[in-house]
């Protein structure tokens, strides 16, 4: 009998898949997650890399949205820089393509500029999921340098008479200077990064002030917060809840409660708070009660045409994120649940599947719904925590590996 070239290379190839995918395999089993919904995911995330994979050598900048279901780019990251690159870290976890990784180096560094950036609370969005993660993946210190100097620019914004860290705007500049987001606590593990790394408490200490702050005025009685609060920027203090994403003061921007989860729960698996993580639980709950039969969360909880309005996958697939976690600090498979289901749905229902154009792998999100800005198109951190939630399910230890999932 003879046996072709193609042959034999098709089967080697298949040999090397069948190692890459069996640890991963086995590590989800071990989980109890159906079967039914490793399938539905595993499917998900194959289609993600493959996605990314066909569209990466493409790529011109830094993802920022789509238009017509094209990316559009920023050259210098805007603040969603760091997702791209996060992205192919994801897909490189995944598949052990080498490509992934070159490319996610690649990506990563043209974000050296940023490391001095002191005109936004953004570089933990910007530096965690691509230059922390870079060196934990490859040990190469360049990239924790970078990193931690990208820390000592974001603890330049910190105002301590209020005992926080400033949102918006340059340093110099009096506009906004009180203002707080929800987002920032996303921000804060960069700063707990750099407290480990360099033994320099500062970072932590600020980390921890800002998250206190956050506690005292986002979290409503029944757990729904608003996007922003405001202080006076001289004295520091409170002058009350605003918004600018979100419907009104007094509604709940859904992308902003799923920061809030996941944030609180980091910042409880980085100091051991007890009340982060009583936060992050009476966020998740509002959440949880507030969320259409589909799971997929409407763009604002509390805006009027609610549960019938515009969605935003983005916000489910950073929710699903932050229950995973909260579940593995709690021990209350009840959130794990949810977020299983919630990423089922996004797996089967908010996919680019059905389009042989589109560029990116997430449909159905909104950018900032008020201001007629990015509705029901596609953005990168939609891809990125739709792919890093489905690798805490399927592959946790990997994920571990990227981000650090430990707690002290």
């Amino acid at each position: 009998m003879t046996i072709s070239r193609r042959t034999v290379l098709s089967t080697a190839a298949g040999a090397a898949a069948a190692c890459v995918t069996a640890a991963p395999a086995a590590e989800a089993a071990e989980s109890g997650t159906p079967a039914a919904t490793l399938r539905t995911l595993g499917a998900a995330v194959d289609y993600a890399v493959e996605k990314v994979r066909s569209v990466a050598p493409g790529v011109t900048g830094f993802p920022v949205g789509t238009k017509f279901e094209k990316w559009t780019y920023s050259q210098n990251g805007d603040w969603v820089g760091g997702f791209w690159p996060g992205t192919l870290w994801m897909a490189y976890l995944r598949s052990k393509d080498e490509a992934f990784r070159t490319w996610a180096l690649a990506s990563a560094q043209k974000l050296a500029p940023r490391q001095n950036d002191t005109s936004t609370h953004d570089v933990g969005f910007l530096f965690y999921p691509s230059w922390v993660t870079a060196w934990r993946l490859t040990g190469d210190d360049a990239w924790r340098t970078g990193a931690v100097r990208a820390a000592d620019s974001l603890i330049q914004r910190y105002n301590p008479r209020g005992h926080f860290i400033r949102a918006w705007g340059a340093l110099t500049d009096p506009a906004n200077a009180g203002r707080v987001i929800m987002d920032t606590i996303m921000n804060l593990d960069l700063l707990a990064f750099a407290s480990r790394q360099t033994g320099d408490t500062t970072y932590l200490d600020i980390a921890v002030e800002h998250a206190k702050t956050a506690q005292k005025v986002f979290p409503r009685a029944d757990g729904s917060t608003p996007h922003v609060y405001d202080f006076d920027p001289v004295s520091g203090a409170p002058i009350g809840p605003a918004t600018v994403q979100g419907y009104s003061p007094s509604s709940c921007w859904s992308r902003g409660q799923a920061w809030g989860v996941y944030g609180f729960t980091t910042m409880y698996r980085r100091t051991g708070n007890e009340e982060f993580l009583a936060t992050a639980g009476r966020l998740a709950d509002f959440a949880v009660g507030a969320l259409s039969p589909d799971h997929v969360p409407v763009w604002d909880y509390r805006a009027p045409q609610q549960p019938y309005d515009v969605k935003d996958a983005s916000a489910g697939a950073v929710m699903a994120c932050g229950l995973l976690d909260l579940a593995a600090a709690t021990g209350r498979q009840a959130y794990r649940a949810v977020a299983l289901r919630m990423l089922t749905e996004l797996s089967t229902t908010c996919l680019t599947r059905n389009s042989a154009r589109a560029d990116a792998v997430v449909a159905r999100c909104t950018r900032n719904r008020p201001a007629e800005d990015g509705v029901e198109i596609s953005l990168p951190y939609a891809d990125y925590y739709l792919m890093e939630g489905i690798l805490r399910v399927l592959q946790p230890r990997d994920v571990d590996r990227a981000v650090d999932l430990s707690t002290v």
